[in-house]
Order: C-alpha cells, then structure tokens, then sequence
C-alpha cells in the first residue's frame, strides 16, 4: 500500500540529496536560498566554519520601502542583487548555489539571475 509523505517531507528529502553533494567552503561559501509563501531569503554560509557570511531578505526590502509585494519574481530578484553586494562588500565573489529542495524555477531561478547580475559567479 502506498503511504503520501506530505509535501515539506519531501522537500526535505530532496534537501538532504542536494546537500550530499554541495559543501560551503571559505574560497566558495554557499548560497542556501529559502522559499516561503510570503518571502524569500538568501544566505551565505561557510559550511567549514559553520557561518552565516552574509543575508537577506524581502523582508529587509518590503520594510525599507524599496518593494512592495515580497512574493512575487521581482522581489526575488532584488533579494539576489541585494545579497549579491553584500557579498562583494564581504569580499566573497563567487558561490556555490544551493536551491535547498525548491525547484530551479520561478522565484528560485530569478534570485539566481539577479545574484548574477550583481556580480556573483556560480
């Protein structure tokens, strides 16, 4: 008989298959991004040392007044060109991306884009 895990169980799974496989280190930290409903964050890790390098948020942007809706692809891309120069400001150009279980597609493909147009390279 067929048992149907709900739908954050098996983002979680296809979480830990990506994860086998990527790995921050200090020359290429990660990029993790995280999809909710309402926002979408970034973060650059340092998977050796265990830290946070730099993050954001549409959160950050929507209570700054920059945006006005926080789900939608153009929210995402500001997020990917916000973190991107944080990340330049910290000295860190290039990453590896880590989709955390989301589809590469969407909201996910565009921070992506607008990480790269703000000059990281992955």
């Amino acid at each position: 008989m067929f048992i149907k895990e709900d739908k954050k169980a098996l983002r979680m799974k296809k979480r830990r298959r990506v994860r086998s496989n990527i790995n921050g280190t200090p020359e290429r930290p990660r990029l993790a991004v995280f999809r909710s409903n309402k926002h979408i964050y970034a973060q650059i890790i340092d998977d050796v040392a265990g830290v946070t390098l730099v993050s954001a948020s549409s959160k950050e942007l929507v209570n700054a007044g920059q945006l006005k809706a926080s789900s939608n692809k153009e929210a995402a891309v500001a997020v990917g060109k916000l973190i991107a120069e944080k990340a330049l400001a910290g000295q860190v150009s290039t990453v590896v991306f880590d989709r955390g279980g989301f589809l590469y597609h969407g909201r996910v493909q565009a921070l992506a884009d607008g990480a790269r147009e703000g000059g990281l390279k992955f």
